[in-house]
């Protein structure tokens, strides 16, 4: 990348470079400009890939510049690209090529970041109107789609799951029934019903009770799931299959599923607009994801690639690792009630106590590095003592990307017409875990820091 970017330098070359005053005031659309940033960028965020820059702006002085792009980690795996917009203020050389003499942080170049602005449409407020001074992102469609004209739905072939046994329970199992029966819709070559609302579990919330009315789109990217797989809203699919039985006397076919025994390959070959599987016996015939156990874990691959993370969510996990200039290493540090369970964690308190902790960060990360630690830790403060070593970042230190003037609060408020939305317990863990990955040196709790085993004792 940075050949490249010397590349580029040695064809402008041809540019007069007799005479340097023309650089003297700042000219931000002058390419060189551009490319003494990507040369600047390129040597100081090693850990980052620019994916795309736009054209810089003036900025607050004449020899700044406000310069905006697009980049992904390079240890983000996915393809999601999110924003930075950064001031920068030049010099010049005898080479007559410009060269930042300072650079400022995290969405400093206020003047660039109009650049990514849009007009916002859809699912208005309360009130009636969208009322942002955040940059929302251009990138996220998560608007619910129509099953078209009414030959349209009549054409289609639908797998749709009753709600069962799965809700409220925790998200691993929610994932792991969702994509059992998104993988028997793709089996079937179907469109899957889904029902956005969501319950979450009690041990996500401090009151320790299950909450229901979440929607899938608070922690899952709905418009990556629209482009690999078939699936339609349950709300917008019942409304247009009673609309189409109420208008015609020929009924929508439909073939009801009363066990999960009933195997996906016997279901290959029915014609009916819609197969209608019903989970009302006893826990856990209730299960979704028993109808892919046994012979059908054979021939039913559930597609995990469908089910990311909500891009809303990931742009706070960048935005925090930007703060930090994309360059920090991170330990992941468990306590919260196992600490309390000395049967099967009897070294788990003592191993992540602020002593134990500051000791093993010694051998491995560096003094006075950024140090981001993810953890369920409820005292702020419990990490002080490494204040003393390390830059320490947590993940309360940046309740500002989730208060009522952030942009993941006005994309809350789309999606439920105004009503406020708690960030939860998961949307925590999505947001720590994730910062965590991203980290430069990563120690886990139970790799690193503890004797114990995952589990307990003897589960290791």
């Amino acid at each position: 990348m940075i050949d490249k970017a010397e590349k580029k330098l040695k064809n402008l070359a041809v540019l007069d470079d007799s005479d340097c005053d023309e650089l003297r005031e700042v000219n931000c659309s002058d390419p060189r400009v551009l490319l003494a940033v990507e040369r600047f960028n390129l040597k100081q965020f090693k850990s980052v890939l620019f994916l795309e820059y736009l054209t810089p702006v003036n900025g607050s002085k004449a020899n700044e510049c406000d310069v905006a792009w697009r980049f992904r980690s390079k240890r983000d795996k996915s393809w999601r690209k999110y924003k930075d917009f950064r001031r920068f203020r030049f010099e010049y050389g005898e080479d007559c090529f410009y060269r930042v003499e300072h650079a400022s942080g995290w969405h400093s170049g206020i003047n660039a970041k109009r650049l990514f602005r849009r007009r916002v449409n859809g699912t208005r407020s309360a009130g009636n109107t969208i009322v942002s001074k955040a940059i929302l992102d251009d990138e996220i469609n998560d608007t619910i789609l129509s099953t078209g004209s009414e030959a349209d739905f009549k054409e289609g072939k639908y797998l749709y799951y009753k709600r069962g046994g799965d809700y409220c329970k925790g998200m691993n199992h929610f994932a792991w029934s969702f994509l059992c029966g998104l993988g028997e819709a793709m089996y079937l070559k179907r469109t899957f019903v889904m029902d956005l609302s969501m319950c979450l579990a009690a041990k996500y919330n401090p009151s320790n009770q299950d909450v229901d009315g979440k929607d899938f789109r608070y922690y899952f990217d709905f418009e990556h799931l629209k482009d690999v797989a078939s699936v339609v809203e349950e709300g917008e699919f019942l409304r247009e299959w009673k609309k189409w039985d109420q208008k015609h006397e020929k009924k929508v076919s439909v073939k009801k599923v009363v066990s999960y025994k009933v195997k996906p390959k016997n279901l290959k070959k029915d014609n009916s607009t819609i197969i209608w599987r019903q989970f009302d016996a006893p826990s856990p015939g209730n299960f979704w994801f028993m109808v892919c156990d046994r012979e059908a874990a054979k021939y039913i691959e559930r597609p995990w690639h469908a089910l990311l993370k909500s891009k809303i969510l990931l742009n706070i996990v960048a935005e925090i690792g930007g703060r930090m200039d994309y360059e920090y290493d991170a330990i992941h540090v468990v306590r919260g009630e196992r600490v309390k369970n000395k049967k099967l964690w009897p070294n788990l308190d003592s191993d992540t106590s602020p002593g134990a902790l500051l000791e093993k960060l010694e051998e491995v990360v560096h003094p006075w590095t950024n140090l981001y630690i993810a953890t369920n830790e409820p005292s702020y403060n419990y990490f002080d003592t490494l204040r003393s070593e390390y830059k320490v970042h947590l993940l309360d230190d940046y309740r500002d990307l989730w208060n009522s003037t952030s942009e993941w609060y006005h994309w809350m408020t789309r999606l439920t017409r105004g009503r406020p939305v708690e960030f939860d317990g998961y949307m925590r863990a999505i947001v720590d875990t994730e910062v965590f990955y991203r980290g430069k040196i990563r120690l886990e709790t139970f790799n690193n820091l503890t004797k114990d085993c995952k589990d307990g004792v003897g589960y290791c």
